[in-house]
């Protein structure tokens, strides 16, 4: 038989002076033990949400990881390819700037060695010039450009001989046509000549 609250109450209100029996007092205590309180309520709360939160993280945890590492995945691949592309345009870069230097250093060659050809050129006609000129048989031969500036220094010599001779005899006018000096006929002076002429 199970006493209620209500009973408990009531018992209670019946004899407040008087004194529960060692029994009444047992059976209310245990009832009351018995009886869910506040905290227990809230334990028993929070260790099903407890359990239901683990179950969840257990049940969808690995689904969520595994989409993680998908896209870590997928991230990484992307890094991988760009990183490839990255150092195959740099490659390309550098092979291109090899390429630019070795045609560079070509050129440079290619300039030294007609320089040093020209250089020993003249070096031999400047030798034979001197030995020409020693044994008295100058027989020197001029290579085209030095024919080409002497032929050029000739006019040039030539034009600036032929302008100080025009200024020297009065030939440079501000005419550009020559003028002579003319006058006209004249009778004859002559004293009872009448030659009229």
């Amino acid at each position: 038989m199970a006493l209620e609250m209500q009973d408990l109450m009531a018992l209670q209100s019946l004899d407040k002076k008087s004194e529960m029996s060692p029994y009444e007092a047992y059976m209310v205590a245990h009832k009351e033990s018995r009886r869910p309180s506040n905290t227990s309520i809230t334990g028993v709360v929070l260790g099903g949400s407890a359990l239901l939160l683990g179950a969840t993280a257990w049940v969808f945890g690995g689904m969520y990881s595994s989409a993680k590492a998908g896209q870590a995945k997928e991230v990484a691949v992307g890094a991988k390819e760009l990183a490839s592309a990255q150092y195959n345009a740099a490659l390309q870069l550098l092979q291109q700037q090899n390429q630019n230097t070795q045609s560079n250093i070509d050129r440079l060659l290619s300039t030294v060695a007609a320089e040093r050809a020209e250089r020993i050129a003249g070096d031999v006609t400047l030798t034979n010039t001197v030995n020409d000129s020693v044994s008295g048989s100058q027989q020197g031969t001029l290579t085209a450009q030095q024919a080409a500036e002497l032929a050029a220094s000739q006019a040039t010599q030539q034009v600036m001989q032929q302008t100080f001779a025009d200024a020297v005899t009065g030939r440079s006018s501000l005419n550009a046509t020559p003028v002579q000096i003319y006058s006209a006929p004249q009778p004859c002076g002559c004293p009872g000549c009448g030659c009229n002429q």
